[in-house]
């Protein structure tokens, strides 16, 4: 059986229940790591070994890059939580990575996701660049389904 080649990425998507939408350029925190809880143990003939197990689990934030564009949904998202209606804020969705003929190729469900930071561009006239947004999500898990 032939082995298949890693997958490349052109892009993201995200979808929160449609109502936060969006294509992006770079995506990064997709994970999840346990604490190493440390303890010592008696082994054989008494002797004292070092054990590891896992601890508490934690999923990483999800941070997401994109050009600026003239949609507000991430910044409406966002202005719940600021305004304290996390609960309102609170949302399952899917992040879709693309290959380089827009077709899907990995897909992750998120469940209870909601912005805790996001970053307008920096403001620079005198360079000829694309100006970018910077979306960080918090979530209580995913799965890759795909």
């Amino acid at each position: 059986m032939a082995e298949a080649d890693p997958l490349v990425s052109a892009f993201f998507t995200i979808d929160f229940g449609g109502s936060v939408k969006g294509a992006f350029r770079e995506c990064t925190g997709l994970g999840s790591e346990n604490e190493v809880v440390e303890y010592k143990a008696s082994g054989d003939k008494g002797k004292f070994i070092m054990k590891k197990v896992p601890g508490r689990m934690k999923w990483n934030n999800i941070t997401l890059k994109r050009g600026i564009t003239d949609a507000m949904d991430m910044w409406q998202w966002r202005k719940q939580v600021e305004e304290g209606k996390v609960d309102d804020a609170r949302k399952n969705g899917s992040i879709v990575m693309y290959n380089q003929h827009n077709a899907a190729i990995a897909r992750w469900d998120f469940v209870q996701a909601w912005p805790n930071k996001l970053t307008g561009p920096s403001a620079n006239a005198t360079n000829n660049e694309v100006g970018i947004e910077e979306l960080e999500i918090t979530h209580e898990g995913y799965t890759r389904v795909s």
